[in-house]
């Protein structure tokens, strides 16, 4: 019996294809479950039509991430931190907190889309990969610099 799948089915088939199975299986099983339907006339028809859609929905997802890592691409991130004798951190700049950077600047990057190997200890430039879906990239630049409060209150006294 010629099925048209509705759901990816391990040693099967992807979603929206069409396959031969035997009948109980398709008919006690696969349609049972709500995991295929059989491949009339109008199903293919509706297939071929769902397909489209998909082409056309990834399409549109494609341009809105390559928008995305145009715009954010050479970007620089400037982060302050408290300081310490010999300049060395109170603490580490994750991915997390450059996350948190790019959305007060108003980029929706989450954490996972950051590559960062170890999170950043010292003061100075940095090259950091943002990752995007479909295999796009961007690079920013964080720049850690001392936080300026400190001193000022310093000069005061």
């Amino acid at each position: 019996m010629r099925v048209i799948l509705l759901k990816d089915i391990d040693k099967i088939g992807k979603k929206f294809e069409v396959k031969e199975v035997k009948d109980g299986y398709a008919r006690n099983f696969l349609i049972a479950k709500g995991l295929a339907k059989p491949a009339t006339k109008e199903a293919l028809i509706w297939v071929e039509a769902q397909k489209e859609i998909i082409e056309k929905k990834a399409e549109n997802e494609l341009k809105k991430f390559e928008e995305a890592a145009s715009v954010i691409d050479d970007q620089e991130v400037i982060i302050p931190v408290k300081v310490g004798e010999d300049d060395q951190l109170f603490e580490s700049i994750s991915a997390q907190k450059i996350a948190d950077k790019l959305k007060e600047a108003g980029f929706n990057v989450k954490k996972g889309q950051i590559d960062l190997a170890q999170p950043i200890k010292e003061l100075g430039e940095f090259p950091v990969k943002i990752k995007f879906e479909h295999n796009l990239e961007a690079q920013i630049r964080i720049i850690v610099v001392k936080e300026q409060g400190e001193k000022k209150k310093e000069e005061e006294i």
